[in-house]
């Protein structure tokens, strides 16, 4: 029977459905009726089996995973307020890098002086290699003083009106009388905004010296200055400024609004540290007599006192101070309740590098180095590396269980033999720790499948899948760990997201997590990413918590990963629903010309239809008139008779030509790159710049070739292949398209094909029992209400129901000032074993019905 149902909201949160569906007041109860003749609606079924059960949910099924892009560590999760702290930014982290950036030289009192950076015989230690001298005149007299002045990250400091902000330094002075030094927080312009902290500075050997600053007011661009007063030389080191109030209360510890929107997401494992991070530049050790900066990541490079950690050029262009390191992200772990899965370099790099390093010996310190860390994280306080973790101040072991070597490597054989290596070693010591291996950078082609045959061959317990696609992809891909061995390796997707950060991302995303779920036998674990991003610098997009110098806000993705996360359950329950009607026609679409950092000429352009006729002639000897370009992009011109674009640097210079009405046609051209990094760029199905397909021959630093669907400026790819493109060969390209079937020669031999007909279901759920509820739990992601009869089984269910909704419109951002998509909850009453509901268009809806 249908059961007529009711929905009454809780608090002002509690909004169904946002409007969109029509609701009346009465007796203090939101009436679900009728929608509005104007609404869309479609009507669907789910059919819930409540006896039978499916996959038991791991607790850590979805985790998070943190790495140092977009300025997440310093500066961002990390909460030192002082920038350059140690002044070792340089050049190498970023060209515009000085080691006295984000420092400025104050006076005040006549004081006068000279400070410079200097790295000379009296350095703090070996690894803190650069201090600051200043070298003091005695001018200004007993209230002349002279020194620097910090900006901190972003705008300034945030300070907090009689908050405790922990200062401390590192000091020594060749005045035999001592130095007076002086600390305050100040305005940007100079205001003083706490009392002033004194310190006397005695000696000329290296000494710590801290104390407390309150600020008077509250700002966000606030400043820390520190100067000193007399004559002779003071050197300064590891100038610090920390909130005291910090996640946790940990000293050296992590800023606290970031680490709470983490926690409240209460994952099942932290990833860490990286990523491209980790297995990118020279993988040689930070040691004398060079010390030379490099990128890879070696975690014994990060733990010890601060002082004494090394710094580091940052993959993604800025500095690392290695402040938060591989103590700190165990203890964050813990404080979250969170499995650590650390990820450790292999020696190939991956991340568009691939690069190779043979060095047995090398090799072989890496596998020492990581068989430490794990006795880092789990040996006894007797042992080498326990006894450090202990001296850290956690003496009980961290109980690691799951260990990552390597990622996103594009060179399968050559990562898989040096994996195997780590394995064998880290088997042989510690069986008990799941090694994770990986299947590349993407969610398919040539060097997926051969890093998952070889994944399965060696009986690999856990393989690391990353992918970033279209909406369009994650709506079409719902499927995808269906077909899966259920016996083979199991997935740790590790790293994906649809790209962008609107709502109708996180809708993609929603119903893809539904397929990770009913799937739970197969995907153990699964983090969206990236984590954090701040707002001023980053690198990538989309990301899921924005955050400038004091707010922090969670994008419309983290708001669906959270839904997800606090509402798991502990197993699948079997249902099915029924689908939406799949309307599909042939791929249309003008035809166009690009390159990226590279220059390439075109000539001989033909496109003919499935009939013969001819649509388009060009040999450019009249020109370039029936080409559009895109503003701005590249540099085309008409030489010797061929379309050519000579812009070298330029990247995606997309011209176009023709009617966005063609279909069934094929298209030839003739290509040679002339200079650059990649190849070609052939696009077909051309709707405008962001939607389209393209052969993209010779891309990804010329080491791949691809077809790439463009749906509103994301790309997904559809087929991909080794092939590389020679400069000065001229090559001749033919695309036929025929429907929705697209078949591709290069040089008169056929390249590949590809049937795009995959349906984007935009209406998916997954049934979940959390103890003693069901969880319902619904996407519907089109501008269409989905009027839904609801059958629970033979469940003896309660008669109501808690709902969760996300809503909102496709094209919706949270951002500091305003959060559209929140979770809106309510309640839904007289419902029964059987009973309707209308899900809101683009939305996400969990109903949590208690079973009896």
């Amino acid at each position: 029977m249908r059961t007529r149902t009711r929905t009454r909201t809780t608090g002002k949160a509690g909004v169904i459905a946002c409007g969109l569906l029509a609701t009346s007041l009465a007796a203090g109860l939101l009436t679900q009726s009728p929608a509005a003749a104007e609404t869309a609606v479609a009507d669907y079924t789910i059919s819930v089996d409540a006896d039978r059960t499916g996959p038991a949910i791991d607790p850590t099924l979805y985790g998070v995973f943190f790495e140092d892009i977009n300025n997440a560590a310093d500066g961002g999760l990390y909460a030192e307020l002082v920038q350059n702290r140690s002044f070792e930014y340089s050049p190498v982290d970023n060209r515009s890098y000085t080691p006295l950036t984000s420092w400025q030289q104050t006076a005040s009192g006549g004081a006068t002086g000279t400070l410079q950076v200097v790295d000379d015989t009296e350095r703090l230690n070996e690894r803190n290699r650069n201090h600051l001298r200043l070298d003091l005149t005695g001018t200004g007299g007993a209230t002349g003083r002279f020194g620097i002045v910090n900006s901190g990250y972003g705008a300034g400091m945030a300070l907090k009106e009689g908050a405790r902000y922990d200062f401390s330094v590192w000091a020594r002075t060749d005045d035999a009388a001592g130095t007076r030094l002086t600390t305050e927080l100040r305005a940007g312009d100079g205001t003083v905004l706490s009392e002033p902290l004194d310190i006397a500075v005695r000696g000329d050997r290296w000494t710590r010296y801290t104390g407390t600053l309150v600020p008077k007011v509250t700002t966000t661009a606030g400043r820390l200055a520190v100067t000193a007063a007399g004559a002779g030389t003071v050197r300064l080191d590891m100038v610090s400024l920390f909130p005291r109030d910090t996640y946790k209360g940990r000293r050296n510890g992590l800023r606290k609004d970031l680490a709470e929107k983490i926690a409240a997401l209460d994952p099942g494992f932290l990833r860490f540290p990286g990523g491209c991070l980790v297995n990118t530049g020279s993988h040689y050790a930070y040691e004398a007599p060079t010390w030379e900066r490099r990128r890879s990541y070696q975690w014994k490079d990060t733990i010890g006192p601060v002082e004494q950690r090394a710094v580091n050029a940052n993959f993604w262009g800025y500095h690392q101070s290695y402040g938060l390191g591989y103590y700190e992200y165990f203890q964050f772990a813990e404080d979250i309740g969170a499995m650590p899965l650390p990820v450790v370099p292999a020696l190939v790099t991956g991340c568009g590098q691939n690069q190779v390093t043979d060095d047995p010996a090398l090799l072989k310190r890496h596998i020492q180095d990581t068989l430490d860390l794990i006795e880092f994280a789990n040996g006894p306080v007797t042992s080498t590396w326990g006894r450090k973790r202990a001296e850290m101040g956690h003496p009980k072991p961290f109980g690691l269980t799951h260990l990552a070597v390597g990622n996103e490597e594009n060179l399968p054989d050559a990562f898989f033999a040096r994996f195997t290596e780590f394995r064998k070693a880290i088997e042989a010591r510690y069986p008990r720790i799941t090694v994770v291996s990986n299947s590349g950078p993407a969610s398919s082609g040539a060097t997926f499948d051969r890093l998952w045959d070889l994944n399965r061959q060696a009986g690999v317990g856990l393989v690391d899948e990353h992918y970033y696609n279209t909406p369009q992809w994650f709506l079409e891909n719902n499927d995808r760990y269906d077909s899966y061995d259920r016996t083979g390796p199991k997935v740790f997707l590790g790293e994906y997201a649809s790209r962008d950060d609107r709502f109708s991302n996180a809708l993609s995303e929603a119903a893809f997590m539904t397929g990770l779920e009913r799937n739970a036998d197969v995907v153990k674990l699964a983090s969206y990413a990236p984590l954090l991003a701040d707002v001023q610098k980053n690198q990538w997009r989309p990301d899921m918590i924005w955050f400038d110098n004091d707010r922090s806000w969670g994008s419309t993705s983290y708001e669906v990963q959270k839904l997800f996360m606090n509402n798991t359950g502990d197993r699948v329950v079997p249902s099915r629903a029924s689908v939406t009607p799949a309307v599909s026609g042939p791929i249309t679409g003008a035809i166009g010309l690009s390159t990226w950092a590279t220059s390439a000429a075109y000539d001989d352009v033909e496109v003919t239809g499935a009939d013969g006729t001819t649509l388009l002639k060009d040999d450019f000897s009249a020109g370039d008139s029936r080409w559009t370009p895109a503003a701005g992009r590249g540099t085309w011109t008409v030489e010797d008779g061929a379309y050519v674009q000579s812009d070298e640097a330029a990247e995606n210079t997309l011209v176009t030509a023709g009617d966005k009405g063609w279909q069934d046609y094929d298209l030839k051209v003739r290509a040679t790159k002339r200079s650059g990094r990649e190849g070609f760029l052939v696009a077909f199905g051309v709707r405008d710049t962001g939607n389209h397909y393209w052969w993209n021959l010779g891309g990804w630093g010329n080491t791949r070739s691809a077809v790439e669907k463009a749906v509103d400026g994301s790309k997904q790819t559809l087929l991909e292949s080794p092939t590389t493109i020679e400069t000065g060969r001229t090559y001749d390209i033919r695309v036929q398209v025929r429907g929705r079937q697209v078949t591709l020669y290069l040089d008169g031999r056929k390249w590949g094909s590809f049937t795009d007909d995959k349906t984007a279901e935009p209406f998916r759920q997954v049934v979940t029992r959390d103890k003693d509820d069901l969880v319902v739990k619904v996407v519907n992601a089109q501008a269409t209400e989905a009027r839904t009869s609801i059958d629970l089984g033979t469940a003896n269910v309660a008669s109501t129901a808690r709902l969760t909704t996300l809503a909102g419109a496709p094209d919706a951002v949270n951002s500091a000032d305003a959060h559209p998509i929140q979770p809106r909850r309510s309640t839904l009453e007289g419902i029964g074993r059987t009973f309707t509901y209308t899900f809101p268009a683009h939305s996400v809806t969990f109903l949590r019905v208690r079973t009896r």
